[in-house]
């Protein structure tokens, strides 16, 4: 055993019980006291460090994703999508990186049911040779909100009710009817895929529009999509209260069993891209995170595969600890001017540093798997072994460089400081061409969901009428038929 190895590992483990420090413990048994019934004495350095130790065991819970689970696995390309990027790990079909990914419910608390309607987390950490790169994403390929001033809000509305600690949809209805943008959503909300049937039957979205630079520094806005080789596969609303009821882990399990017997989950990634010069062509804003890209206008191209093989060795180390970043990009890859993610690429990473500690991305699941340097040092829980004399750059002592010069999107950004919303709202065209895409079944199904949340005693007739009158712009039956049903009248 190298007595210098830096990161402590289960394989050194001694055959006997040891402090923290490594001290032997002869008696896990039995606190120290005066006597056999004597006061318990706080010399007992193993009994406080012990103690103490649980205490703390766990970590502030994440504002939204509490409750999630993770696997491991590889991403391989199949396409050739060199034309549009110089980022390493797509650079040619056949193309390994290893990655993990957390599945996850945004609104509701660790532990809670997985058979809750809710939006769920899909995100991506990719171990690429360049660094890290995370593509955090959901099973909806849009949000709520578009600006995130407003991403507070929306997740306290949806959170329970400060006072009774009750998740409540008037709280719901009330905030996003000011938000007529959330109709876009919330016909992904109230449809079947509201509730997955597990995580391996469940698409997933980058969300938030990127852009791809390639060598020659071209750049194309892109939109990740993940498609399961399984098919999409729901719990209608009476399955999803027997699953749960049988079991609140059923996604977990699934996702653990699946693996463990060999039948590893797999899904396919597509990619739209769209030259900024022919923006302005569509209808709506393409950095709008409340707006998908309609396929038959902007049609999807494969680019590879990702496969689950693995399960995680511990929990806490590999998905209370996982920590995602959509800041977290590498050469190739850059972001958009998408006002949701502008701010998700600090506020994620301030949460981490709040929730996990400043040296987060030193913990063995976010470090990255290449070869890295930089000047940051100390710190709470700063584990990092360094021997260097040097902490700054540049140096003559040293024979650190700047890294190759990489492209990035270089578009003049000019304008006036305002806060303002986007021109191109069309807040109601895409959620009225979705609901006329679905079986009648299935509409209904989503009828009688928005019918029940608008049905809430605590839902005023005001509310009922604004809702009716978005979802009679979205599609003039669909408004016609929820309002019959709450006997509210039109007003479009």
């Amino acid at each position: 055993m190298d007595p210098y190895k830096p990161i402590p590992s289960s394989n050194f483990n001694a055959p006997f019980m040891t402090t923290n420090a490594g001290a032997p413990v002869w008696n896990d048994d039995n606190a120290l006291t005066v006597g056999k019934r004597g006061p318990v004495l706080l010399e007992d350095y193993h009994l406080v460090e012990k103690l103490a130790h649980f205490a703390r065991e766990r970590t502030p819970e994440r504002v939204v994703h509490a409750r999630g689970a993770s696997a491991k696995g590889f991403f391989e390309v199949t396409h050739d999508v060199s034309h549009l990027t110089c980022a390493d790990f797509l650079r040619a079909p056949g193309v390994q990186t290893p990655i993990i990914l957390r599945f996850s419910t945004v609104i509701h608390e660790r532990g809670s049911p997985e058979t809750l309607r809710d939006p769920r987390g899909f995100a991506v950490k990719f171990y690429t040779r360049e660094g890290n790169f995370d593509l955090v994403g959901n099973n909806f390929p849009v949000f709520f909100i578009r600006d995130a001033i407003k991403f507070p809000d929306v997740v306290h509305a949806f959170k329970p009710n400060p006072k009774s600690h009750i998740q409540e949809s008037w709280r719901i209805l009330d905030f996003c009817a000011h938000i007529p943008e959330s109709l876009s959503t919330f016909t992904w909300f109230y449809d079947d895929v509201g509730i997955p049937q597990d995580y391996r039957h469940m698409e997933g979205f980058g969300v938030q529009t990127y852009t791809l630079i390639n060598k020659a520094g071209k750049v194309h806005y892109v939109k990740f999509h993940w498609k399961p080789t399984c098919g999409v596969k729901s719990l209608m609303d009476d399955e999803a209260i027997r699953v749960g009821g049988t079991n609140h882990s059923h996604a977990t399990k699934d996702l653990y069993d699946s693996i463990a017997s060999g039948n590893y989950p797999e899904w396919k990634l597509y990619i739209q891209t769209l030259d900024p010069d022919h923006e302005d062509q569509l209808d709506f804003d393409p950095l709008d995170v409340t707006k998908w890209w309609p396929e038959d206008i902007i049609p999807l191209q494969p680019v590879g595969r990702l496969v689950l093989n693995r399960n995680i060795d511990n929990f806490f180390n590999e998905n209370e600890q996982l920590a995602f970043n959509p800041g977290l990009v590498v050469p190739g890859i850059y972001y958009s001017d998408d006002k949701m993610l502008q701010c998700r690429i600090f506020a994620y990473g301030d949460t981490q540093r709040h929730r996990l500690g400043p040296n987060y991305l030193m913990l063995p699941v976010n470090a990255p798997k290449c070869p890295h340097h930089n000047n940051h040092y100390d710190g709470f829980m700063n584990f990092m072994h360094r021997d260097e004399e040097v902490d700054y750059f540049p140096s003559k002592f040293t024979n650190v460089a700047n890294a190759e010069k990489f492209p990035i999107p270089s578009r003049i950004c000019s304008g006036k400081r305002e806060k303002a919303c986007i021109e191109k709202e069309n807040n109601f065209k895409l959620p009225g061409d979705r609901y006329r895409s679905w079986a009648p079944d299935r509409q209904e199904r989503f009828i009688k969901r928005v019918v029940d949340g608008l049905s809430d005693p605590r839902v005023t007739f005001e509310l009922r009428s604004i809702w009716v009158s978005y979802w009679s712009q979205a599609d003039k039956s669909l408004g016609q038929k929820i309002a019959s049903r709450l006997n509210v009248r039109p007003n479009i």
